[in-house]
């Protein structure tokens, strides 16, 4: 079973932009529950819990229960829209899913065993193309997060999302193609070393004469 977040709200009369207005005058962030062929909920919801609730890890990829006036919605956040200037949050969109609906959530990609990277070791540098993965999964079995195993990884190579182990019942929104998730690319030292083991002059010193040199 997936975490459940929980977060109490209130319903509101009215939605727009007017009630919306109105429920911040109040001290309250306005929302809307809606989906699973039901009527849209608006709601408000406290700001300091809702402001704690966002600070968690994996947010926007896990289940809520959002506990409306005894009533209960089962949902999965979609969207917050937060003011340009204080960065406090001013509307909240909740999507509510019924038991076993596909849904689609961005999953955070972990990484695991730097340590066990030949290439990390030497020096080279971990290059993150994706820091989630967009998936298709049921609501009742959403993944906490992708690992990828770094061990064994050298300079130059590539981790496909093929390579990832994925959960049942869950596959990547992306289906055409093997994509990359990261790589380990030589840093700017390990380039220098390898032109010197080669023999080669770093193109900063081409053209420098040398010691003794007329």
């Amino acid at each position: 079973m997936p975490e459940i977040n929980k977060l109490s709200a209130e319903a509101r009369d009215r939605s727009g932009k007017g009630a919306a207005r109105a429920t911040r005058r109040m001290g309250r962030v306005p929302g809307i529950i809606y989906g699973d062929s039901k009527e849209p909920v608006p709601i408000s919801l406290e700001p300091r819990e809702l402001t704690r609730a966002l600070a968690r890890p994996g947010f926007f990829a896990t289940l809520v229960d959002v506990a409306v006036n005894g009533t209960v919605h089962r949902s999965l956040p979609r969207d917050v829209q937060y003011h340009p200037v204080t960065d406090m949050p001013l509307h909240v969109d909740f999507m509510r899913v019924g038991a076993g609906a596909r849904i689609t959530v961005a999953v955070p990609v972990a990484f695991i065993n730097h340590e066990r990277s030949s290439g990390l070791r030497r020096g080279g540098i971990l290059n993150i193309v994706r820091h989630d993965i967009e998936m298709n999964c049921t609501a009742d079995n959403i993944p906490d997060r992708l690992v990828v195993d770094l061990d064994g990884l050298d300079i130059g190579d590539s981790i496909h999302i093929s390579a990832v182990a994925l959960p049942e019942g869950a596959r990547p929104v992306i289906a055409d193609r093997d994509f990359t998730i990261a790589s380990i690319a030589a840093s700017s030292a390990v380039r220098e070393e390898a032109a010197a083991a080669a023999g080669t002059v770093p193109a900063a010193e081409e053209g420098t004469p040398a010691a003794g040199a007329a």
